[in-house]
């Protein structure tokens, strides 16, 4: 009896050491189990990131060309196309603005050429667009609009010519001072533009605008936003911490690189030891004279003028002849009707003012136009970035631009009324 119950009791002894076995070995498996799935749901997670982010795809092609603007004179261009997909692709030539080099299209050339475009951009002459540096001061010196108007009509026959690109379907992008520069190649060249579209639009003669960026709107900043105390006076050392709205009497280096020091030096040099300044009787003759400084170039052959110049805010056989230009609003109306016309302007664009756009929109609904849409951006500039604080282009300007372009090149439809843009305001029109 006592055999038969140590024998019980071994056997229940075993039975719960085996039950305790199961149990470490149910647990060690639920928690390998667990760790699995965990680094299952890891690995995919970085699955999914990878698809999202991948560095390493090859999404665009870059191609650089030289450009013959004649007379023994060249520049520099950069093709950009989509890196996979069947070609010809639609063409896209972008003009910038007054300033040497490329400054709008960084972000704008590989997003379209990554959504199916082949885009040239080209270097003005005698600059160097990478670096925005000017290379040859005798070329930008004597450097006319109907300079530029000839080089992008060359850029243009250099694009549609690309075995990249399909000639029927090549677009014309331009900001600033290149929306003056775009509808005139548009309208010599009908066939081959089949859009145009216009960034910070120029409708008037850009001399206008000249004043107004020289003269009246420095004087209404220092009116309205440093002369707080409505005295009429302003201290340099606001002027200094604010020195951009006052380029045009502030030396161009040290405007640019902020150098506080350096500005507030030039400034007690020009209006004195003081440091109040009355914004009528010293601030507005100093813009008037620098003004009238830039301007002032009474010729009028100006092939006859030899001037080396490395101001990049614009020569004065480049001024002249921009004052000798018949305005866009007077040759908009000549764009052909096969030629659909995007304009996009910022509503805080202090360079070049809404309104700019607002008439030449009009002035395509009297002449009938059949195609043209015109976008403006509350909060943006002129470089369509938020006015407060200037940076790259917004992504949904971005899209607005290649939603319209694709549709009218035959890569999608086109919703005139914008969903990517954050309470823009569209007005368009578009017959047949």
């Amino acid at each position: 009896m006592t055999v038969a119950l140590l024998h019980l009791d071994y056997r229940r002894k075993n039975c719960d050491v085996l039950c305790v076995s199961i149990a470490i070995i149910a647990v060690v498996f639920l928690f390998a189990m667990l760790v699995s799935s965990l680094s299952d749901s890891t690995l995919d997670h970085r699955k999914v990131t990878d698809v999202y982010a991948q560095p390493y795809l090859e999404m665009v092609k870059n191609r650089n060309l030289t450009i013959d603007l004649g007379n023994g004179l060249k520049t520099n261009a950069t093709l950009t196309y989509p890196a996979v997909g069947k070609g010809p692709f639609p063409g896209v030539l972008l003009i910038s603005g007054a300033a040497p080099g490329r400054p709008f299209t960084p972000e704008l050339a590989p997003y379209l050429s990554e959504r199916g475009f082949a885009v040239l951009q080209y270097d003005k002459r005698g600059t160097n667009g990478v670096n925005n540096t000017i290379i040859d001061p005798n070329i930008w010196g004597n450097m006319t609009v109907n300079n530029l108007i000839h080089d992008a009509e060359k850029a243009l026959n250099v694009l549609i010519q690309q075995p990249e690109v399909d000639p029927k379907r090549a677009s014309i992008v331009g900001h600033s001072e290149g929306t003056v520069i775009t509808p005139r190649v548009a309208i010599d060249n009908s066939t081959n533009v089949k859009n145009i579209v216009l960034m910070g639009t120029i409708a008037q003669n850009a001399e206008k605008l000249l004043y107004y960026q020289a003269v009246d709107l420095p004087l209404l900043y220092a009116t309205q936003v440093l002369d707080k105390n409505h005295s009429g006076f302003v201290s340099i050392q606001q002027m200094a911490k604010d020195p951009m709205p006052f380029k045009f009497i502030v030396p161009m280096y040290a405007a640019l690189t902020n150098n506080t020091k350096a500005i507030t030096d030039s400034l007690f040099e020009k209006f004195g030891a003081t440091d109040h300044v009355s914004i009528q009787n010293q601030i507005r003759p100093e813009l008037l004279k620098s003004y009238e400084n830039v301007t002032a170039l009474n010729i009028s052959d100006m092939t006859a003028l030899n001037t080396k110049c490395n101001n990049i805010s614009g020569c004065p056989v480049w001024h002249k002849s921009h004052q000798m230009l018949i305005p866009n609003l007077s040759i908009i109306g000549n764009v052909s009707n096969s030629t659909g016309i995007l304009l996009l302007n910022g509503e805080n664009d202090s360079n070049v003012p809404v309104q700019q756009a607002f008439l030449l929109q009009q002035r395509l609904t009297d002449v009938n136009h059949p195609d043209h849409t015109l976008i403006t951006y509350p909060n943006l500039g002129h470089g369509f970035s938020p006015s407060s604080q200037p940076g790259p282009i917004e992504p949904y300007v971005l899209a607005d631009i290649y939603s319209w372009l694709a549709a009218h090149s035959g890569l999608s439809q086109y919703i005139p009324a914008p969903t990517s843009t954050l309470a823009a305001n569209t007005s368009s029109s578009s017959i047949g």
